[in-house]
């Protein structure tokens, strides 16, 4: 329980502080910066800043609240509003570089936890294993040995790639480019072929296409394969969060397949006490994962173009910027107020259906 509130504390920090950053990078006053919501369990005022620094009951969240962001009324103990460094007193590109620096936090802290990972564990390279007989993957002409590297539109960088697209794709022709070591010339020489799905195997509602990969993390050897690697597990981390939610707006995607903080805790604690048997080390390289998923998660979810997320406000700093005009904020207001009642909305849905999964 303390390692995924902790996990999770660290995703969601480091989101806020992005914001927070940026904020005092701009000269904007930063009234409170928190973790968690609800009532404060700690708090203390900075001298210097007059930013209120705060612990709050529930630790599942947490806040920046900027000088004149909603209301007036967020200055509290801060003192009187100063106008030349509240929120809208700057320009609609010093607010957007504000606004959008919690999601991109949220993919250099998942890149920094993979580099990690790639440093000290290694990578799943796209090589083929081995091929099954009489499957997709032999009459494409498939040797092992290949290294896939395009499935469909789809660059493959990691074996993961071609697995998540043959999870959302499910039974189509799909075309296929890979590479095959020439030892007459000494050389890696390109091939194109596409997979017939009619030679496709159903296995737990899954087609597979007979190829299967070591699984082997290649060691992450120079500092430029460990940025390179590094920067395809988060790719592959973001993937997976936008092919979830085309899943979920096609409607393949039901209640159960939603997890909420509850369940990504027993998440985390079902992790760790799988591989605590392995030694620490083992426990830490697993959360690292957990956390380059989660935070490339919360990174692409809070980019999202709706209201009361930082997507929804850059569509309306966008506007601004390319009408010269800023939106009305009682509308802005009003839209936010929206679009937060039906977000709370969904994680209330959310938790119950935690609770039901768990119960």
């Amino acid at each position: 329980m303390i390692l995924a509130l902790l996990v999770l504390s660290i995703i969601v920090l480091f989101h806020e502080f992005g914001h927070f950053l940026l904020a005092r990078l701009n000269g904007i006053a930063v009234v409170e910066f928190s973790l968690g919501f609800g009532p404060r369990l700690f708090s203390h005022v900075s001298k210097k800043s007059n930013t209120r620094y705060s612990i709050k009951l529930f630790p599942l969240g947490g806040s920046c609240a900027m000088m004149g962001e909603f209301d007036e009324e967020e200055e509290g103990a801060q003192g009187a509003l100063e106008p030349s460094r509240t929120f809208y007193s700057k320009s609609p590109l010093s607010r957007m570089s504000v606004i959008a620096a919690g999601p991109v936090f949220n993919f250099i802290l998942a890149f920094v936890f993979a580099a990690v990972i790639v440093a000290w564990a290694g990578y799943d390279p796209p090589v083929v294993k081995s091929v099954a007989e009489g499957q997709a993957a032999e009459a494409a002409g498939l040797k092992p040995g290949d290294v896939i590297t395009k499935i469909g539109n789809r660059r493959v960088v990691i074996s993961r790639d071609m697995i998540l697209y043959m999870v959302v794709h499910g039974k189509q022709d799909v075309a296929l480019q890979y590479k095959r070591y020439d030892a007459a010339t000494d050389s890696w020489k390109k091939y194109e072929t596409f997979l017939d799905s009619d030679r496709f195997t159903s296995q737990g509602g899954r087609y597979l296409i007979g190829i299967g990969f070591s699984g082997y993390r290649s060691p992450g050897g120079s500092l430029a394969e460990i940025i390179k690697y590094g920067a395809a597990e988060v790719r592959y981390g973001i993937l997976s969060v936008i092919d979830s939610l085309k899943e979920l707006f096609r409607g393949r995607v039901g209640a159960d397949d939603i997890a909420g903080p509850i369940r990504i805790v027993s998440m985390i604690d079902d992790t760790v006490e799988e591989v605590s048997q392995y030694g620490a080390v083992t426990v830490i390289m697993n959360l690292l994962n957990l956390m380059v998923l989660f935070s490339a998660n919360l990174g692409v979810m809070n980019l999202l173009p709706f209201p009361a997320l930082d997507g929804g406000r850059l569509v309306f700093l966008l506007w601004e910027f390319l009408t010269r005009k800023p939106v009305d904020q009682r509308i802005e207001g009003a839209v936010t107020m929206a679009g937060m009642v039906l977000l709370m909305t969904f994680m209330v849905f959310v938790l119950f259906n935690d609770l039901r999964f768990l119960f």
